[in-house]
């Protein structure tokens, strides 16, 4: 599971004269986005898509959790966003384990074995971030078209079922007519 922001236009030329009000303004490292989340919940051996859930962008990545697990995981790999939502996944996933990233402590080098656990958790949480390439940058979905979140989570819906057919089609070797 992974997040990923969408932004949206922060100009008041509109006939309100005012901002979207159903989009937020979020901080990611030192700056400033203003739009809304898609959080997405996908298989860690396909790369498919299962679940999203669409927000403002101030929603803290961990109250979307719920909503993307389906019951039935092993394992739930996750970034350090979602560190220390172990009651979370135990309530909506109660057979899976909690494989997100752990914080390390010690930046000299001492903690190097949770480094390299980290390392090997995030080879395979990085198939997350395979459906956010093909809707962000294969096919521009990078700023909302509409003005509020349930037309633009439509929009955003239908586009992961999209991203879903490319991405499985490409795992199906192409068929070759004699």
């Amino acid at each position: 599971m992974d997040a990923t922001i969408i932004a949206a236009p922060s100009s008041t030329k509109n006939a309100e004269q005012q901002r979207d009000p159903e989009m937020k303004q979020t901080r990611k490292g030192k700056q400033w986005y203003f739009g809304m989340k898609v959080h997405v919940g996908a298989d860690s051996k396909t790369g498919l898509v299962h679940s999203a859930v669409v927000t403002s962008a101030n929603v803290h990545d961990k109250h979307a959790l719920p909503d993307l697990l389906h019951g039935a995981e092993k394992r739930v790999y996750g970034d350090r966003g979602y560190q220390g939502c172990r009651d979370i996944i135990k309530a909506a996933a109660p057979q899976a384990r909690d494989f997100t990233n752990r914080r390390v402590r010690k930046p000299d080098g001492q903690d190097e074995a949770e480094r390299l656990r980290n390392r090997t958790k995030s080879r395979t949480r990085a198939r997350v971030e395979h459906p956010f390439h093909v809707l962000k940058r294969l096919w521009g979905f990078v700023k909302v078209r509409y003005r509020g979140l349930a037309k633009n989570a439509n929009r955003v819906f239908t586009a992961l079922a999209m991203v879903n057919l490319y991405m499985a089609a490409r795992r199906v070797p192409a068929l070759v007519r004699p």
